[in-house]
């Protein structure tokens, strides 16, 4: 910043000091404060419920424009909610804590949020989209929710410090040194940080006090230890996927499940059922554990009917090659790895395949064992498991328990949901109660001042 810069900035701080005295003087009272620290979408949130209570909203954002990521939700067609709601959906360290946020502001209300801001919605089964299929439209009509209220937008706004005061927070930023009288923290988690979830927010809260539950990559792709995956690259099939950790004494505890349709990368296993189950691969690995993943490539029948189903099929097939005994059973390019995992040459008759082997293709079909080493990194990861300690968050408000005055909303909470708009709804449950709270709080603290000045001047 030059000495022209300053000067100005001064100069500004004079007249607001100037206009706020002005004002005082002629019996008004200021509106109070509210900073909103990251303009994703429960920041954008947060703003629009506090500024339509009362409150002076500003919305702080360190990229040049707000709701980026956004734009990439839904495979960039934004996925707003889902209709199917259940304690399941969403993960966290205190498992009753997100439904004690969600109920305050439900599916059925966020519908009529963004209705009222004229998005129409479609019905995929449960998963609610705009109906022009584009990301842009949600973030459009946000944006342009935010102009109308006049809440001030400030880009490219790096905050280096919160500082808690007797009466409200100084907030120092790149852009000089601000006041409030509330703060709502909304910056994010670590993933995808190209959108401006780079992790900053974590040190401002532990500045302030609060623990951090360090934030792990989910909703990301897995790496495994085997050779083989360039070979199965490009498969996608049906499949059920299990996660199993290590624990003593070389046993193997269940950690999850989910079926969908897998993708096989040539550095591990992908798609949606990889996504569901990834973030407890992510604490297990961070834990020092030993982590494996057991897919089962026909999830439609069990063990024993598998088992039938296979003799029946070698009694009448029995003279064609191993490779023709799989085709239209499975995908041709899976067939011919799995041959090759239990020994079976392609071209060899299935007659010939003895029992061993034979009982070792169906193993490998129904329980194939894959090590997973790692996670893809944050910038893979849709969003982060971890976050900022929900014991010390009082889900009623989204208030801090240790400052007061301090708001918390989205994925920088240690809550974190599945694929299909659960993330995006904790986004707008959790920025609406932290936007309600932090105005019934301040502006109930000023209606009182007000009151009790009014019996002063009637006495």
């Amino acid at each position: 910043m030059d000495r022209y810069e300053k000067i100005n900035l001064h100069c500004r701080g004079k007249v607001d000091t100037m206009e706020n005295e002005k004002s005082r003087r002629r019996g008004k009272r200021m509106k109070k404060k509210v900073w909103i620290i990251g303009g994703g979408a429960s920041g954008m949130m947060a703003a629009i419920t506090a500024v339509k209570e009362g409150m002076d909203v500003t919305i702080a954002e360190h990229m040049d424009r707000v709701g980026k990521k956004i734009l990439s939700t839904g495979n960039g067609r934004c996925n707003l909610t889902n209709l199917h709601q259940d304690a399941r959906c969403y993960r966290s360290n205190q498992p009753d804590f997100p439904g004690r946020v969600l109920k305050q502001f439900s599916v059925d209300e966020t519908i009529s949020f963004f209705e009222d801001l004229g998005i129409v919605m479609k019905d995929r089964n449960g998963y609610l989209y705009p109906n022009s299929d584009q990301a842009s439209s949600v973030l459009d009509v946000l944006r342009d929710e935010v102009e109308r209220r006049k809440i001030r937008v400030l880009l490219n706004c790096q905050i280096k410090e919160i500082r808690k005061k007797k009466d409200g927070f100084q907030i120092v930023t790149d852009q000089g040194v601000k006041e409030a009288d509330a703060v709502v923290l909304a910056t994010g988690s670590k993933a995808a940080p190209v959108t401006g979830s780079d992790g900053s927010g974590y040190r401002l809260v532990e500045s302030l006090g609060h623990s951090v539950i360090s934030p792990l990559p989910a909703l990301v792709q897995l790496r495994c230890a085997e050779k083989h995956y360039k070979q199965l690259s490009g498969i996608r099939t049906d499949a059920r996927v299990e996660i199993y950790s290590s624990v003593k004494n070389g046993a193997w505890n269940f950690e999850a499940e989910d079926r969908g349709e897998v993708q096989l990368t040539d550095y591990g296993i992908s798609g949606i059922p990889v996504f569901q189950v990834s973030r407890y691969v992510a604490v297990a690995l961070h834990n020092k554990k030993k982590v494996k993943a057991v897919i089962d490539f026909f999830p439609q029948l069990d063990m024993e009917e598998m088992k039938i189903m296979m003799a029946e099929r070698k009694r009448r097939l029995g003279g064609r090659s191993a490779e023709g005994f799989l085709t239209g059973m499975l995908n041709k390019k899976l067939a011919l790895a799995l041959l090759k995992l239990s020994g079976i040459a392609a071209a060899e008759p299935v007659e010939a395949v003895d029992q061993k082997r034979f009982q070792r293709l169906i193993q490998v079909i129904k329980q194939y064992e894959t090590v997973v080493i790692a996670t893809n990194p944050y910038e893979n990861a849709q969003i982060c498991c971890g976050g900022v300690d929900t014991r010390q968050i009082d889900p009623a408000t989204m208030e801090s328990k240790l400052v007061k005055g301090l708001y918390f909303a989205g994925e920088i909470v240690d809550v974190d949901g599945i694929c299909g708009g659960y993330n995006l709804q904790w986004a707008w449950s959790s920025g609406y109660v932290a936007g309600r709270s932090c105005a019934a709080q301040h502006c109930k603290t000023e209606k009182k001042k007000g009151n009790r000045k009014e019996t002063d001047n009637q006495i």
